[in-house]
């Protein structure tokens, strides 16, 4: 099953239901050399991990294990505000899929390739 790391949204049971049709148990994990930065678009304002210079730096998020379908939702709702699936590797040593601003993605994947 694949695994998602979420910082945003998708955390919300309302945006679970809505997208996924349930609720997802997660657990905790987070994302060392990353950090939150905020964007503006479309009227909302929008959560982005970008790499940090500093390396103790976290994103904080949860992490689910979906199956492929609901993979495949999740990119449908987070490409609808330009956000695109990368691989990370958490703190917990585990590997995950995780999205972000679609113009930061590739330099976000290298920075944080599994």
């Amino acid at each position: 099953m694949p695994r998602l790391f979420s910082y945003g949204s998708l955390q919300q049971a309302s945006v679970q239901l809505a997208t996924f049709g349930r609720l997802l148990p997660g657990k905790r994990d987070g994302l060392a050399g990353f950090a939150i930065a905020m964007l503006q678009r479309g009227g909302k304002q929008l959560a982005n991990a970008v790499r940090s210079a500093r390396p103790w730096q976290q994103v904080d998020g949860t992490l689910f294990e979906i199956t492929e379908a609901e993979l495949l939702a999740a990119d449908a709702y987070e490409r609808a505000d330009s956000y695109a699936r990368i691989p990370v590797t958490l703190a917990s040593g585990t590997d995950a899929w995780m999205y972000v601003e679609a113009s930061s993605a590739t330099l976000a994947a290298l920075a944080g390739k599994r």
